[in-house]
Parts: C-alpha cells; sequence; structure tokens
C-alpha cells in the first residue's frame, strides 16, 4: 500500500537522480577540461557566472514555455537541449562557445527542475510532504556526488565523460515520458520584491546573497583550485563533493542550535567560522591530498549551512502565507550572489596564487558576519515562542522557487 502511494513521486525521483548525476558530472567535467585547454581564470569564472545567469533567467521564463507546451513536452525538450549542449561541449573545445553555452546549461535546468518539483508537490500530501522533500534532498545529495565522482572514474582529456554526460541527460527524460500520471497545474509566474525581502529581514537578504558570492567562487573554481596545486582528479572530485556533504551533514544540528537561540548569532558564528577556514587554507597552502580534502571540508560544513539559516531567519519575521514568496525570492537572490562570485573569485586567483579563491569566500562570509552582528544591535530577535522551527533545504545547486513549494512548511499557506 505504501509503495503503491510513493510509486508515482520514486519513478519522478529517478528522473530527478539521472538529472542531477549528468549537472553534477558536466559541471565537474568543464572546469578541469578547460584547465587542460589553457583557457584563462577569468574564463573558467565566467563558466559559473554564465550558468547562474541562465538559471535565474529559466527560473522567470520557463513557465511560459511549460504553459504553452505541457509539462512532459517541456520537459523531454528541456531535457533533451541538455544532451544536446553536452555534447556540443566536447566536440567544441572553445572559450566563448563553453561560455554561451553553460548559459544555455542554466535555462535549461532550471525549467527540467521547476517540472519536476511541481510535479512532485502535485503528488505529495500534507501527510507525506515532509517525507517526499526529505527523500529530494536525499537524491539532491547523493546524485551530484555520484555525477562527479564518475569524473574521477574518466579521462577528462577524452570526449567520453561529454558522452556519458549526454546519456544521463537522455535517461533523465524517460521515467517522465513514459508516465501515465497527469500533468500538473501549470506553473506559476516567478517574481521578485527586493524591497520587501530587505524589509522582512535585512540581515536574510544580504546573507543569500553574499552567501551566493561565496558558494558561486567556490562551486565553480574549486576544481581549478584543485588541479592548480596539483591534486589528483579523484581526489578533486572527493572534495567537491565532501564540502557539499559536510554542509549538508552540520544543517540540522547547527539548525537546532538556532531554534534555542537568536539565529542570527549562529548565522554570524558560522559565517565567521567558513572565513576562518578559507583564511587558513590560503595562509597553510597546503598541498597533500588528505589535508586538502580535510580542511575543505571543514569550510564547507559550515559555508553550506549559511543558506538555511539565513532563509529560516526571513521566515521568523515573515506570515506564514508569504512563505513561499520570501523563500522564492531569497532563491533569487542567491542565484545572484553566485553570479558575482565566480567573476571575483577568478579575478583574484588570476592575480595572486590557486588559494587566493579563499580569499573571495572569505571576503563574503566576513562581510556577512559583520553586517548580521550589527543588525543584531538594531533589532530585537524573534522570542522563541514565535519562531520556524528551522529546515534544511540545499544550496550547492539551482533549487527553484517550486522547489519551495514543496517544503512542508508552505501547507498552511496551502490550506488557507
Amino acid at each position: 500500500m505504501m509503495f503503491a502511494t510513493y510509486r508515482p513521486i520514486l519513478s519522478l525521483l529517478r528522473g530527478t537522480a539521472f538529472l542531477l548525476a549528468a549537472s553534477g558530472l558536466h559541471g565537474l567535467l568543464l572546469p578541469l577540461r578547460g584547465q587542460e585547454e589553457g583557457f584563462s581564470t577569468g574564463v573558467l569564472g565566467l563558466l559559473g557566472t554564465a550558468w547562474a545567469g541562465g538559471f535565474v533567467a529559466g527560473c522567470f521564463i520557463a513557465p511560459r514555455m511549460v504553459r504553452r507546451a505541457g509539462h512532459v513536452r517541456a520537459f523531454g525538450a528541456f531535457a533533451a537541449s541538455g544532451a544536446i549542449i553536452a555534447l556540443l561541449t566536447g566536440l567544441l573545445i572553445n572559450e566563448v562557445a563553453w561560455v554561451v553555452l553553460r548559459a544555455a546549461t542554466g535555462f535549461t535546468m532550471a525549467g527540467c527542475f521547476m517540472i519536476i518539483e511541481s510535479w512532485l508537490n502535485e503528488k505529495a500530501t500534507n501527510e507525506n510532504r515532509g517525507t517526499v522533500f526529505g527523500l529530494y534532498m536525499m537524491v539532491t545529495y547523493a546524485s551530484i556526488m555520484a555525477g562527479q565522482m564518475i569524473v574521477a572514474a574518466g579521462d577528462v582529456h577524452s570526449e567520453a565523460l561529454f558522452m556519458v554526460a549526454g546519456i544521463f541527460f537522455c535517461m533523465a527524460l524517460l521515467p517522465t515520458a513514459m508516465s501515465t500520471a497527469a500533468a500538473p497545474k501549470p506553473l506559476q509566474n516567478v517574481s521578485l520584491d527586493v524591497k520587501g525581502l530587505y524589509a522582512n529581514s535585512p540581515v536574510a537578504s544580504i546573507g543569500c546573497l553574499l552567501t551566493g558570492v561565496a558558494n558561486g567562487a567556490w562551486g565553480t573554481l574549486g576544481a581549478v583550485y584543485g588541479a592548480r596545486i596539483g591534486i589528483t582528479t579523484a581526489e578533486i572530485a572527493l572534495m567537491m563533493s565532501l564540502v557539499v556533504v559536510a554542509g549538508a551533514a552540520l544543517q540540522l544540528p547547527i539548525g537546532r542550535v538556532s531554534d534555542k537561540t537568536d539565529r542570527r548569532y549562529v548565522l554570524a558564528a558560522a559565517a565567521a567560522g567558513a572565513a576562518v577556514f578559507g583564511l587558513l587554507v590560503f595562509f597553510v597552502a597546503p598541498r597533500s591530498g588528505v589535508a586538502v580534502i580535510a580542511m575543505t571540508a571543514c569550510y564547507g560544513a559550515l559555508a553550506y549551512t549559511l543558506y538555511s539559516l539565513a532563509v529560516a531567519h526571513a521566515n521568523d519575521h515573515a506570515r506564514p502565507e508569504d512563505f513561499v514568496k520570501v523563500s522564492g525570492g531569497l532563491l533569487l537572490l542567491y542565484g545572484f550572489g553566485t553570479m558575482i562570485g565566480p567573476v571575483l573569485g577568478a579575478a583574484l586567483m588570476g592575480w595572486l596564487s590557486p588559494e587566493s579563491l579563499f580569499l573571495a569566500t572569505a571576503l563574503a562570509h566576513v562581510l556577512l558576519a559583520a553586517y548580521t552582528l550589527l543588525r543584531i544591535s538594531r533589532r530585537a530577535p524573534v522570542p522563541v515562542s514565535e519562531r520556524e522551527a528551522f529546515n534544511a533545504m540545499p544550496s550547492e545547486r539551482g533549487v527553484t522557487p517550486e522547489a519551495v513549494r514543496l517544503d512542508p512548511r508552505t501547507v498552511p499557506e496551502q490550506n488557507s
């Protein structure tokens, strides 16, 4: 009986797993191959900025495309486009072509994610929404890590890994294309009210933007940093995966602490800690794979908790019926931050050393900690009894506003 209840959801999650594996594989392969081809640090940074720009644009434009073509046809078009782009990047080893194609990848991924997340939201009930959201988060982390580890098993100099990424994109559309389930309701348009978000919570608004800067820099250029200091491809893949996994593992413990005190103190402390570990890597400049992986994992354990803490703080100040609007808006601010981070990180790496990537992340984290402490003196904390319980949220890949509707905290809005 339980299996029958979750069968449509499991089918969608299979498609999600292939999609995220393709994204994780392709996203790590490009900077490593670009590094081997002699692409400049600035161009490698632009790959991340282009992806983020395409993704944010997709969040605004994809809903109209889906309403016109329907969920199944639109998803097939987006996933097929992802496969075509992955294969083209293997055929066209060119800086300009890669930047343009990377922007197109971000756009298609936004469309795919919005469709899958809206479909999951439609299939979930108020009783199992928490379970569905948890399964989605597990698939997210596991699939990205699996895709990245495939790079370690292959040869970045050949076209084979580009082909594997294309195959995964194609496999992602099969569960949806073969599904007999009714299509969900049309996607809702996405809007961004920066003034309203800042009025609701200045700390959360600035926090999501600065967290996007740091995570965008690391997510795009972490592999380049690893290649330039001479660790192996397998160690680079493990490093990139463990940074995210460490952050996922620490989200709930840190979140539970923030439930019992002023969240802003926890946010400031985590940001300061991430800055300390980043600066430690910069000054120590480790060259051993084990040391690099251990130090960057400690960095990720704190850096990848900041987005969830900021969103939780914003929702403490927002009305329950505004959860989707606030969380979706913060998500877009985070996306804009991820457009800035790779450019800043690439500039510092080109000017100084590979470890200068952590100067970019430390700058964002120090600014976040300082601004949060400033705001603590200006606004009283929300009483513990009036706070929303902390929920972990992924921030290592693009999450669309449709994922916010899947969050269990949207139930009050749906019932109103």
